[in-house]
Parts: structure tokens; sequence; C-alpha cells
């Protein structure tokens, strides 16, 4: 589900070391499908996860393995677009200030001195966060806790350096979204689906946004949501505990805490009816988006939701795939996802219309095999291969330092909790085929839909003849 999620959110790009396997898992998955009783087989790695509070407020999760002598060290920041005002984009703004130089600290320097040490180092931006991540061998751990904990004190918030910034996300911003057919698409999506929720907006902000944010405005963006008190760092692999907590203690320790963390107080509204929106682009691919509202992260119905996206749009030989492109060869892709968000979530499918054929046949057909779930249901076999799917995904998270850290540090925003494997893998088995076409019923109807149009400008009109009156005579 996530990865096309790439292009919907401003993310830097993904980087990770390729490291050893810190359970010999994904095997067992692949040989033999996931059971229930696999669950209770498997040794998560999260029951060793241990959870710090300094006395500022910062959060501190540590979970060691010996395994490699590799740590994920990640920094997230309860700080998404969704907290801006009125200046959207900021949030994004600052994932690129903060690599820009601080008090004692260059401009891309931190960059530099993790790089020389064989190490990565990156960021991305959410609608509900912003994270800043390094994976490092260990004995540079104490490096990365003291340059993440300079910047966050010390950061370089100068009109030079928001100049600078601002050219770059502008440049950006044309890149991902006004010049891509995709990116406008979805752009309008989110800002049809979500009318009054501050997911109406892109990560990246609108462009009149990005050019008027002031100093001042980032400033206080920086010093409320920077605190210490909205800050958790998710530390994952070869570390000591008690060395690494009091090498924190001494570099996060004084960072300062805000009295108040002001959150955006919108919610979603009920929509009463099918929204529609056309965007006029040179494509010789003409795009079809559609999305329904769904629930936020931690749902009940999540799992479902995704059994049901797999099952309609993930691969070659899901629904939609092979009804549109290998059936009827009516689009060159289709795929989508259930995309989960803190506050709300977003069912989403796609297709890439095949020059020549009308878009409004593609939608029937569309449109189509969805309604074609809530008649006739889905077999037992499709609900089965989209469990194992999933189990696979999710145990595959387990391999890496990185994706452990990730997995810790986004549940324990998003839900104030981090379930364990068995939960996860339980609730996975226990969907049905009657919970799919539940769920396609409940979420994915006509009055809750929202569709988007990518198709080429209107032909100039041509000129009306004048009337024989005005014309001269030959």
């Amino acid at each position: 589900m996530y990865g096309l999620m790439r292009s919907l959110i401003t993310h830097v790009g993904a980087s990770s070391l390729v490291l050893l396997p810190l359970l010999v898992v994904v095997l067992v998955v692949v040989v033999a499908p996931l059971r229930e009783s696999v669950a209770s087989a498997l040794r998560d790695p999260v029951e060793r996860l241990e959870t710090h509070v300094l006395e500022n407020g910062l959060t501190v999760l540590t979970l060691e393995d010996h395994a490699t002598p590799v740590v994920a060290f990640q920094m997230w920041v309860r700080a998404g677009s969704k907290d801006e005002s009125f200046y959207t984009g900021i949030a994004h703004l600052f994932e690129h200030m903060m690599f820009k130089g601080s008090k004692n600290i260059g401009a891309e320097e931190h960059a530099r001195l993790i790089g020389a040490r064989g190490g990565r180092v990156n960021a991305f931006t959410t609608h509900d966060v912003t994270v800043y991540h390094e994976d490092v061998t260990s004995e540079s751990l104490p490096l990365v806790i003291d340059l993440e904990a300079e910047r966050v004190k010390n950061l370089d918030i100068s009109l030079a350096t928001l100049e600078s910034e601002r050219e770059v996300v502008l440049e950006e911003r044309r890149m991902r979204i006004e010049d891509r057919p995709s990116g406008l698409a979805f752009e309008a999506l989110s800002a049809i689906t979500f009318q009054a929720h501050p997911y109406h907006w892109p990560v990246i902000g609108w462009r009149a946004d990005i050019e008027a944010v002031t100093v001042e405005a980032c400033r206080e963006f920086f010093d409320t949501y920077y605190s210490a008190n909205n800050i958790t760092l998710a530390i994952v692999g070869d570390f000591d505990t008690s060395e690494t907590l009091a090498a924190i203690e001494r570099a996060f320790g004084d960072v300062r805490t805000a009295e108040r963390i002001p959150r955006n107080p919108s919610r979603v509204v009920e929509q009463r009816g099918e929204r529609r929106a056309t965007v006029r682009h040179e494509v010789r691919v003409p795009l079809l988006y559609a999305a329904w509202h769904a629930p936020a992260s931690g749902h009940a119905d999540g799992d479902a939701l995704d059994v049901t996206s797999q099952i309609l749009s993930a691969g070659r030989s899901s629904r939609l795939y092979r009804e549109l492109v290998y059936e009827t060869e009516q689009a060159l892709y289709a795929e989508g996802g259930y995309w989960e968000l803190q506050d709300a979530g977003l069912f989403f499918a796609v297709a890439g219309i095949r020059p020549g054929v009308p878009i409004e046949q593609v939608e029937q057909a569309f449109f189509g095999e969805i309604d074609r779930i809530k008649t006739e249901g889905v077999s037992e076999a499709e609900v089965a291969k989209a469990k194992r799917q999933l189990e696979v995904s999710l145990v595959r998270g387990l391999s890496t330092a990185h994706a452990l850290a990730s997995r810790v540090g986004r549940e324990s925003i998003t839900l104030g909790r981090v379930r364990s494997l068995s939960e996860r893998l339980e609730s996975i088995q226990a969907v049905t085929a009657a919970d799919v076409q539940r769920v396609v019923r409940t979420y994915l109807v006509r009055d809750k839909r929202n569709v988007v149009h990518v198709i080429p400008p209107s032909p100039p009109a041509s000129p009306e003849p004048a009337p024989a009156a005005d014309r001269e005579d030959g």
C-alpha cells in the first residue's frame, strides 16, 4: 500500500543500510504460508522495546539488537502539514532547513559528517509527522545524537536560509506536482475529498504560501513544534541502552519544552454526494483517480480494507488490473490501496487510460469491478492470497533495524502504542470474504466517491465567420 504513497508525500529519498535480518523469518513466511500458529512461533523484537521519558518531555524508544554493528536512529517530530495554520508547506520547509546549518555546524555539514563515516542520513515529511533518520555503525551513534541535538537547539533560521530553501522547495513543487500529471491528480483528489480537514492541502504546500512565508513564521513554528515534548527518538540496533540514554540526556536534556502545542481542531465532515474535478494538462495517457473516505489508522476495519485493496488493485493478478489491462485492454495500468493517516484514511484507485479509449468507458468498467464485489462478493481463494501477501509484507518489516525503528516510531505516535506481531497477524487472519464485501458496501459507495480526470486541454475554439454583411466584396 505504501509504495505508491511515495509520490503522494514529500520525501527526500528512502535510505537505509543493507542490514542482515534481525530475525530469520522472511524465508519461513515465503516457504510456508502463515497460519494462526505461526504468530506464536515468531519472536517479535518489539517485545524488548523500552520507553524512556526525559524530564523535559522528550520520549526515547530503545530496542537493542546486537546481530549487526548497525544502529537506526530516527527523530520523529509530531509536526506535519496538518499542523500548519497560516502558511501551508512550512513543515516540509523545515525538513530542508534542518540540513542548512546551525550555530556550531555549517550548511550540509551534518550529512557530510554522517556520510564520511559510511552512514546514511535522510528525512521525510507527511501530513502527520516530520522524520529525520540515520543508519550508522554503532561507533557513530554518539555523533548522531550530538548532531541531532545541535540542530534542534541551534538551527539557523535566517532570511538567507529561508530564501535559499524557498527556491529549492518551489522547484521541487514544480517537478513533483505542477509538471507531473499524477501529482496534479492527487493534489486535486485530496482537495475535493478533505474539504474541511487540513489533509485538504498538499504536504509540500500551496505555491502562494511557500512564496509568502516569513522568517518570523518559521521561527514561531520551530519554537513550538520542535520542542522536547513534541519529539520521539526511536533507536534500534547495536548499542548499549544505558550509555545511549546518558548521551541523550546530556545532548537533549536542555532542549526547550513548549507550554502549548496547538493542533488544528478541524475534523473530516460527512460527504453527502459524489464530487468531481477535471484537470487539464498536456498528457498522452489520460488519468482516472478515485477515492473514498476510509477509517484512520488503527481502526477495526483496517485489515479488511487492506485485504480489499490487495484483491482489487495490488499487482497484475488483481481484479482492476486483470479487467482493465489484460482482458479489455482499456488501460495501461491500474493500482491503488488503503492509505492510513492519523486522523482519517483514504481508499483510492488509479488507472492510466489507453490512448484512444474514452475515459468515461474506462470509468464505467472501473467502478463496475468495485460494484461487482458488493453484489457477488469475493472468493475464499482471493482472500487467502491477499492475506498471505499482507503477512509476508508485515513480517518482512522486521528484517532491518531501519524498518523496526520506523514501525515503533510510527505506531507509538499514531496509535500511542506499538502493536505486537501476533496481534497484527491474528487480525489479518480474522478477515473473511464477508468482511471484504461488508467494507466495500460500507465505504466504497457512490455518494462518498471522489473522482478526478486528468485530460488534455480543450482544443482552441475556431473563430466564428464574420456575418455576410460585414465581409468585403472580392
